[in-house]
């Protein structure tokens, strides 16, 4: 969704006070396509500051889903997004003065929502996502979810293969 700024830019400097609907349907992240199943109306406040430089308001609830880093097991994660960001149009972002954000959701007179949440989203991202605390994760051998029930596998241990170097550790560890 765009926004036209032209109101808070012109003369009068109007501040732009709007709830717009978040169109993005599934958020891309490098090489996997995770699905929005909720998302509220994104609320934003663009406020003249002084020249080219805006301040910018917004707040909204998007869930994603992402799979369980264990078991791959859908988890639902919801992201309340409810930031404020400071953008000079006058100077590239290359330039920026200190307390300033980048403006690469802003093209010429128009405000990308969708961009501007979606840089969000990704700085908001978690590192891992887990279905519970005690996820036991997938058999290495036959791909059973060992949250569902155990596996019909035989226990391989360790790999014997690598007995020597475990002998290494044992004779020369530190005290």
């Amino acid at each position: 969704m765009l926004i036209n700024l032209s109101d808070v830019l012109s003369e009068q400097h109007k501040p732009i006070d709007v709830t717009v609907d978040f169109e993005m349907e599934q958020f891309q992240a490098k090489s996997e396509t995770f699905p929005i199943i909720e998302k509220l109306p994104v609320h934003v406040v663009i406020s003249h500051i002084k020249g080219k430089e805006l301040r910018i308001h917004a707040e909204t609830k998007v869930t994603v889903v992402i799979p369980c880093d264990r078991c791959l097991s859908d988890v639902k994660q919801e992201f309340s997004l409810d930031f404020t960001k400071y953008v000079d149009l006058a100077v590239s972002d290359a330039e920026l003065k200190e307390g300033f954000d980048e403006s690469n959701f802003i093209d010429g007179y128009h405000l990308d929502v969708d961009k501007m949440l979606y840089n969000e989203i990704l700085v908001g991202w978690p590192t891992k996502v887990l279905c519970s605390e005690d996820c036991k994760g997938i058999c290495s051998v036959c791909g059973q979810n060992l949250n569902e029930g155990a596996c019909a596998c035989e226990d391989t241990g360790l790999d014997p293969r690598m007995s020597v170097v475990r002998d290494l550790f044992k004779n020369f560890k530190e005290v």
